[in-house]
This record gives C-alpha cells, sequence and structure tokens, in this order.
C-alpha cells in the first residue's frame, strides 16, 4: 500500500494569506465554520505538541460529517509515527516537523498497510458480514 497522503517539509509548507486557506485553533469547533466551507480549499489544523490529538477529531468530523473535499493539512508538531493515523483520520496533506526526513515515511505506510476496520476516508470495513 503506497501513502495517500502528501508528505511536506517544513520549508515547502507556504502560508501567503491565501483567503481560502483557512487555519483552524486545535480548541476550535469545526461545526461553527460550516457554513463557509464551500469558499475553503485547504484548512491547516495544528498539533501544538504531539501529544495533543484534538485535530484528529477536528479532521475526522470535517471530512464524515461536514463532508468536506479539500485539503486537511496538518502543521505543528509533527512526527512520522502519527502520518498513518493522520491519513485514517481525514488527512490528505501534513508538514513534518523541522528537522524531520520525509524519506523515513513510507516506512510506516509500508509496516501498516491494511487495517480491519473503516476509517474516515475509506469508511466500509475490510470484511463485511456476508462475504
Amino acid at each position: 500500500m503506497n501513502k495517500t497522503l502528501n508528505i511536506l517539509s517544513a520549508e515547502e509548507h507556504i502560508d501567503d494569506g491565501d483567503p481560502k486557506v483557512l487555519q483552524l485553533a486545535n480548541d476550535a469547533d469545526p461545526l461553527a465554520i460550516e457554513v463557509c466551507l464551500a469558499d475553503i480549499e485547504r484548512i491547516d489544523l495544528n498539533f501544538p505538541k504531539f501529544t495533543d490529538g484534538r485535530a484528529y477529531s477536528q479532521a475526522f468530523l470535517l471530512r464524515r460529517r461536514l463532508g468536506f473535499t479539500g485539503d486537511i493539512r496538518a502543521t505543528g508538531d509533527v512526527l512520522i509515527d502519527q502520518l498513518v493515523q493522520m491519513e485514517r483520520t481525514g488527512f490528505s496533506s501534513a508538514v513534518l516537523k523541522e528537522g524531520v526526513d520525509a524519506s523515513d515515511a513510507q516506512r510506516q505506510f509500508n509496516r501498516f498497510s491494511a487495517f480491519y476496520q473503516g476509517d474516515a476516508v475509506k469508511t466500509a470495513p475490510h470484511f463485511v458480514a456476508g462475504n
């Protein structure tokens, strides 16, 4: 299984003030921005430290409940061992913490190549009753 999560280095992440890019604080309620989602192409969700996982819940809500189809980007303290879970909860891109080597990321996706349960992107479970 190849990753579908777009991995960016800190240098590749550009925040040029584009009005179609929304930065959502990790304590903000994604449901509060539902009315403006049609005008947004990318939402940056911040991990202030790797132990703070509130952005996972935000990404899941944006994808599953609100149906957001644009880029959901993880920023902040993003480490390689978080990437698989980020993809499963709805992130489509991630900016690695400065000093983290992006070439090591594929190893995580190879290590965890399949899951029994569905997720934010592939909602059907691996095994379906009756099959």
